[in-house]
């Protein structure tokens, strides 16, 4: 087997650069008292090989196995991903595996940087909720016997395991509850389309908006919520139209609690659908129509998943669609 049908190990940088293990071992480590003539030899060979250091087996004694699976989140901030990760840290300690966390906030290079690192340090497996640039650079990894599953969102240019929720069906649902409340003027709160979810959310709404004959008004849609403040300057300048929309759909729990307080600050009458169910959606001031996705059912059905490719499971990678529903909530002060 030639060194590049595997992972080039020590022993490998060492031959081609024509010096002892232990000097590389001594570069990688950094340590300063190596000739500086052998630190490019040990650094030009392992740029050649594409070498990595495992930093993480370096630290366990001789024989044992690496049990750290790593996580990438989108946004650790938002409480769907705390729940989310909290579920698969939760399944993974059943089976004996620790977990790495980082958040890519969004970033397709942050995300690269954090996903090949975990590599580098030799994580068993890694889950996902990915950008949606392209997954090419682990292709590699993949081949090499790091199983990845994409949670959430699916993976760009790669063939893996994808664990998702039917976004689609969800928006359904919550824009054929708006129609029969009678709304056909309806706004839309979104973050970025370029967002597999926001992408299929915005879909889904648009599907059920033309089986009731509804048109789809552009100049009601607001993109790029990112934060609760940005849903509150796009519900205010919805309000503020000339003709502004009896009802409005949140793209996710962060837009819903962003419309809701300007809404309640200015006492209209509008009708709330929004996505990602949260602890606090009960105490909202005002009823609410949110499309549900069961997050600790993600969670785990994910890391079981990558589990499963970890302790053997070599069937064809497939896709797993978990169902949406619909729930009230909020409206507390007027239950009182």
């Amino acid at each position: 087997m030639s060194i590049h049908a595997r992972r080039p190990t020590m022993n490998d940088v060492a031959a081609h650069a024509g010096v002892s293990l232990k000097t590389v071992s001594r570069v990688v480590n950094k340590i300063a008292t190596v000739d500086l003539e052998l630190v490019s030899k040990v650094q030009s060979s392992i740029a050649e090989l594409g070498y990595r250091h495992n930093s993480l087996a370096a630290n366990l004694r001789a024989g044992d196995v690496s049990k750290t699976i790593g996580v990438i989140t989108a946004d650790l901030s938002n409480s769907f991903y705390t729940t989310l990760s909290s579920a698969i840290v939760r399944e993974a300690s059943a089976h004996g595996y620790q977990v790495v966390m980082a958040s890519s906030e969004e970033d397709p290079a942050r995300e690269r940087a954090l996903a090949l690192d975990l590599c580098q340090r030799r994580v068993r497996g890694l889950l996902i909720v990915p950008t949606n640039a392209s997954h090419d650079y682990l292709r590699e990894e993949v081949e090499l016997g790091t199983p990845v599953v994409f949670l959430d969102r699916p993976g760009v240019d790669i063939s893996a395991d994808e664990i998702l929720v039917d976004n689609r069906g969800g928006a359904e649902l919550a824009i054929a509850h708006l129609v029969k409340r009678g709304h056909r003027r309806i706004g839309f709160l979104f973050d970025s389309l370029s967002i597999y979810t926001m992408e299929e959310r915005l879909a889904g709404a648009r599907a059920a908006l033309d089986r009731a004959n509804i048109r789809f008004d552009d100049a009601l849609l607001a993109t790029n919520i990112h934060a609760p403040e940005d849903a509150a300057t796009a519900m205010a300048a919805l309000l503020d139209l000339a003709e502004p929309p009896t009802a409005v759909l949140c793209g996710n729990n962060r837009s819903t609690v962003g419309a809701v307080e300007e809404i309640w600050r200015r006492g209209a009458d509008i009708d709330v659908a929004g996505f990602d169910d949260f602890e606090m959606s009960r105490l909202l001031p005002r009823p609410v129509a949110t499309v549900s996705n069961d997050t600790i059912a993600l969670g785990t059905a994910a890391a079981q998943q990558l589990i499963a490719r970890i302790e053997g499971d070599a069937s064809a990678p497939h896709r797993t669609l978990l169902p949406s529903s619909l729930v009230s909530r909020g409206g507390w002060s007027t239950a009182q």
